[in-house]
């Protein structure tokens, strides 16, 4: 017996074969969604910095019309988008009481910064799911393995350790597939779902500066127009 990666497939049931095999399609979507996720993360992220950058000021003295005029990139990430969110909504309800403009620019940012963090989330699920079925797949392979090792034993009509050893060595290289699969898995997830969280948390930061903003903005049109 040769104990190397194509001995051990060699010698392997069509069952521990074929869930090496499956455990193989799952690294291959695991790390190709790891790979997407974090390209996407750090494009939206430059995305954002550079929107917020190019309209700190206008935002922060509440000149929205001029912020909303402004010409900024294609793509102005998870941030951008919420904030025209906002200035959408401002400059639609405008003219209603503040109560009412404040209320629908609060909504709009709470419903944009929702979509926004559930687009960020896409695919960790299959990560999650990756990370915790893994091991049970491998373990799955392992019993399997460990039990057609015993068959053979008995069928054999013979014991001892060196009968079944090659059996068993078969049976746990799926076991430790599960676990090369699955460690990866579960440090990607983690990893994006805590940048997810903190981008989370920019998002509801920024809605309520803009809401501050709006606020602020308000009280100076409607003072202008009681004096006028």
């Amino acid at each position: 017996m040769n104990f190397t990666l194509a001995g051990l497939w060699t010698h392997m049931g069509p069952v521990a074969q074929l869930i090496v095999i499956a455990m193989g399609l799952m690294s291959m979507v695991s790390l190709l969604i790891l790979a997407e996720r974090t390209i996407v993360f750090r494009a939206s992220r430059r995305h954002s910095r550079k929107y917020a950058a190019q309209l700190d000021t206008l935002l922060a003295s509440g000149d929205f019309d001029a912020a909303a005029k402004a010409k900024t990139d294609k793509d102005v990430g998870y941030l951008g988008r919420t904030i025209r969110a906002g200035l959408t909504a401002y400059r639609i309800s405008e003219t209603d009481s503040r109560e009412e403009v404040m209320e629908s620019v609060a909504r709009s940012l709470e419903r944009q910064a929702q979509r926004e963090v559930q687009s960020l989330k896409r695919g960790l699920g299959h990560l999650a799911t990756v990370g915790s079925t893994a091991p049970f797949v491998g373990l799955l392979g392992t019993t399997i393995g460990i039990v057609t090792a015993f068959q053979e034993m008995g069928a054999a009509n013979s014991g001892g350790i060196g009968t079944i050893s090659t059996g068993i060595s078969e049976a746990l290289v799926t076991t430790a597939f599960g676990l090369l699969v699955a460690i990866p898995a579960v440090m990607g997830y983690n990893s994006l779902q805590g940048w997810v969280d903190a981008r989370a948390v920019d998002l509801s930061e920024a809605s309520n500066e803009f809401l501050d903003a709006t606020s602020r903005a308000l009280k100076r049109t409607r003072a202008v127009g009681t004096r006028d």
